[in-house]
């Protein structure tokens, strides 16, 4: 069996690696097709620093990251509950439904920040009455909000 060759890529490849991984593959897939293509250059103790920089400096930002959504947790949960009114019929049934856009208006007119209305997670609404929205804001922060549905 050939010897295998070490190489850092350069940019994700699927069932290899990520950007920035060390990975060994065999000579061939390395000479004719990874290196050519510049997916991945020689693994050189220089350019192992380099991996390590990059890692660290995207270490700390993602650190910074999840200390903003921290910040922008405890903003959201400050405020004890966000209102949307609803047209209501019979049994206190609204028409129609709550949806995660209203939600992120609604948090945005009284808080004045921006949510990705695509991180959100709310209950079936149907009836007027309080309920919990849970936004996630990062991969580790999670902030959990009351909405409450009034009628109009």
């Amino acid at each position: 069996m050939a010897k295998r060759v070490q190489l850092v890529l350069n940019q994700d490849i699927s069932k290899l690696g990520k950007s920035g991984d060390l990975v060994e593959v065999a000579p061939g897939y390395a000479r004719n097709y990874l290196i050519p293509q510049k997916f991945a250059v020689h693994a050189t103790p220089g350019i192992l620093k380099q991996v390590e920089r990059r890692r660290e400096v995207e270490r700390q930002r993602q650190l910074e990251l999840k200390a903003q959504a921290m910040e922008q947790k405890a903003a959201l949960e400050k405020v004890a509950s966000y209102s949307i009114a609803k047209q209501v019929g019979e049994n206190d049934a609204i028409f129609g439904t709550v949806t995660t856009q209203e939600v992120a208006t609604v948090i945005q007119q009284i808080t004045g920040q921006e949510i990705d209305r695509r991180g959100m997670t709310i209950p079936d609404i149907g009836q007027i009455g309080t309920y919990k929205a849970e936004i996630k804001l990062h991969s580790d922060v999670t902030a959990v909000v009351n909405i409450e549905v009034v009628s109009m």
